[in-house]
């Protein structure tokens, strides 16, 4: 297999190793294929701050360009406070804390099944 050959489950677990690698905080990954017809995953993870927001969204696209992906659509990053990278097969979400709480994707996503991510 090729690294563009990368299934979507493969991808959005580079992604959240990437995450990880930069403290990002409660990492879920929800399969939203039964739930949504555009996307198989969605990642969520949180910062504590804008810079690490920022961090965590610099380590997924760097992580995912070595694997030869590019984002379809990249949204929030200079704010930094919910920072969307779109690469088509999934979705990562990276909040700062307080968003995060306060958009709580998980709930409104519930009936997607969901783990939290663990190295």
């Amino acid at each position: 297999m090729t690294e563009t050959e990368k299934t979507s489950n493969e991808l959005v677990e580079i992604a959240a190793a990437a995450a990880s690698s930069k403290k990002a905080q409660n990492i879920v990954i929800m399969d939203m294929q039964k739930v949504l017809p555009v996307t198989d995953y969605f990642l969520v993870a949180s910062g504590t701050s804008v810079p690490q927001v920022q961090a965590i969204a610099d380590a997924i696209d760097e992580k995912l360009t070595e694997a030869g992906w590019q984002f379809l659509h990249k949204e929030g990053y200079r704010e930094a406070r919910w920072v969307l990278l779109d690469y088509g097969v999934f979705v990562a979400h990276i909040f700062v804390n307080e968003e995060r709480q306060f958009y709580n994707l998980e709930q409104l996503w519930s009936s997607a099944p969901a783990r939290v991510y663990e190295e």
